[in-house]
This record gives C-alpha cells, sequence and structure tokens, in this order.
C-alpha cells in the first residue's frame, strides 16, 4: 500500500463528502423553499480535488504500462 493507494483512497473519501454536502444542502434548500441551481461552490471544488486524486491514483496504483505490440520483448515472461 504506497503513497498512490493512500491518495485514492482520500480521493474517494472526498468525493463521498462533497455528495453528502449536495444532499445536505438540497435539503437545506427544500427547508427553505428555494430552488435548486447548482452545488455551492465549496463542492464543485471538492469535486474537482477528488477528481484529481483519483485519476492520480489510477495511473499510479496498477503499476508500469507495458507495450501493446505482439512482438514486443517487454511482454515476454
Amino acid at each position: 500500500m504506497g503513497l498512490g493507494f493512500a491518495i485514492g483512497v482520500f480521493g474517494v473519501l472526498i468525493l463521498a463528502h462533497a455528495a453528502y454536502a449536495t444532499v445536505q444542502y438540497r435539503g437545506l434548500l427544500k427547508i427553505l423553499e428555494e430552488e435548486f441551481s447548482g452545488p455551492p461552490m465549496n463542492v464543485v471544488v471538492e469535486l474537482l480535488l477528488g477528481l484529481v486524486f483519483c485519476m492520480w491514483a489510477a495511473l499510479s496504483v496498477p503499476g508500469n504500462f507495458l507495450s501493446i505490440h505482439p512482438d514486443s520483448d517487454e511482454n515476454r515472461l
């Protein structure tokens, strides 16, 4: 479990928190009887930050990329 995996878990937690904050915000708007026009700015920032963390983890955790050419020496065991 390296740094990339930990950052991926942190990214998923940030995305889950952004989803919870949006649901909570919509509930508040229903109580105040206002129309939902979009999520607040802090939720948008959380979504973008979580997306970046999850993308970084998805690219770093699986390992090195290998050649897709069938005759490549990298594909030999």
